[in-house]
């Protein structure tokens, strides 16, 4: 963008059209709430798939062909009992990793706490059989059931780095080598961190990592794809834990999008440790974040749960939040959080689950400005 004047770096025109009618459909699992992470996924072959899930189970939509606008499902999957806190993660290769907290307790009136992982290769393939991580604890230590929710990202080799706020509350991470075997175990240390670590994944692979605390912002960075990480210098600001979101915004670098803890706004997180906000008046869910061009120009698109309960999503110019971002909400109440994403065709696409447990989406219905057109039931 350099060279532009200020009116050329307005933030881009936004709107969304009625929600059209369509008929309810049944089955016999209910969506009860968006899988967390990267419920909304583009695969291999270009198919966007949505997952959500159910009281016993996982549930999962799938367009029939790349761009829409049909979708087939939902395909139900069981899940081991005990399990919450279920999450996706997808690498640059399309594969999708499913994590979540597996719960047990035994005869002897014990409690342990292991994390479990799944994959699923291609669109509308099946999931494989979750496996467990373990935990950093033996599990006759009294600290293992005290370990938190993992939290991943998939580096540019492939490989799936796990993350864990520890009974301490200090930060553990644990990673697959390229054989696919786990390393061990390794501390990452800091202190007073609360769940709702932020992620992200660079184009060259590097992985960063933002943490909430009692005390700043705590950062960490691999120097290059496959490095050791390093702890950063802390950022000192106070946001809502679970709340971030991590979007590369120039090459090699990201920016992490999070609710401000005492303002009604979100803020950009630079990645020299500016902190810039940029409204938006989030609920308290975890933003969704991507870039792609509108009107010819690099712009970010954000969306959110807002404090009504719908959606609002808003778009800038890329790394030019203070020109000012462009919010409106979407008349549409939803469950959780929702997503954005690109489909086959280049073409926004917004999904949300309804309050009566369907999923709905919108896509973007011209190349000039982001405007959305009907949304879909599926």
């Amino acid at each position: 963008m350099r060279g532009r004047s200020r009116s050329a770096r307005r933030a881009p025109r936004t709107g969304v059209d009625e929600p059209a009618s369509s008929a309810h459909r049944t089955s016999a699992h209910r969506a009860e709430h968006p899988v967390g992470g990267t419920w909304l996924t583009r695969g291999t072959d270009g198919r966007l798939s949505l997952f959500a899930l159910a009281a016993d189970g996982l549930l999962r939509w799938t367009e029939v062909r790349p761009g829409g606008p049909d979708w087939e499902g939902p395909a139900f999957f069981p899940v081991p009992a005990g399990l919450t806190h279920l999450s996706i993660v997808q690498g640059a290769n399309g594969y999708l990793h499913f994590l979540a907290r597996r719960t047990r307790r035994h005869a002897d009136g014990r409690t342990t706490v292991d994390l479990m992982c799944t994959m699923q290769y291609q669109s509308g393939r099946p999931i494989n059989e979750w496996r467990a991580i373990a935990n950093p604890y033996k599990d006759t230590d009294d600290r293992h059931p005290r370990m938190g929710y993992p939290i991943g990202a998939v580096d540019g080799a492939g490989i799936l780095h796990v993350f864990v706020r520890n009974a301490g509350r200090g930060l553990h991470l644990r990673h697959e080598d390229k054989d696919g075997k786990w390393r061990p175990w390794h501390d990452l240390r800091g202190s007073a961190l609360h769940e709702g670590v932020v992620v992200g994944v660079t184009s060259k692979g590097r992985i960063g990592v933002l943490a909430p605390s009692d005390k700043p912002v705590h950062h960490w960075q691999q120097p290059v794809q496959g490095g050791q990480f390093e702890r950063l210098e802390d950022i000192p600001v106070t946001i809502v834990p679970g709340t971030g979101v991590a979007l590369e915004t120039s090459e090699d670098q990201l920016t992490y999008y999070v609710n401000d803890a005492y303002s009604s706004s979100l803020l950009a997180i630079r990645p020299n440790g500016s902190v810039v906000p940029i409204g938006g008046a989030p609920g308290g869910g975890t933003p969704s974040a991507l870039r792609t061009r509108i009107d010819g120009q690099d712009c970010t698109v954000l969306v959110h749960r807002g404090l009504s309960g719908s959606p609002v999503f808003g778009a800038f110019v890329t790394n030019a939040e203070e020109w000012g971002v462009q919010w409106a909400e979407v008349g549409q109440p939803c469950l959780g959080d929702p997503i954005v994403t690109l489909d086959a065709n280049g073409r926004i696409v917004l999904a949300l689950l309804g309050t009566d447990g369907a999923p709905r989406v919108t896509r973007q219905s011209s190349a000039d400005g982001l405007a959305l057109g009907q949304w879909r039931q599926i």
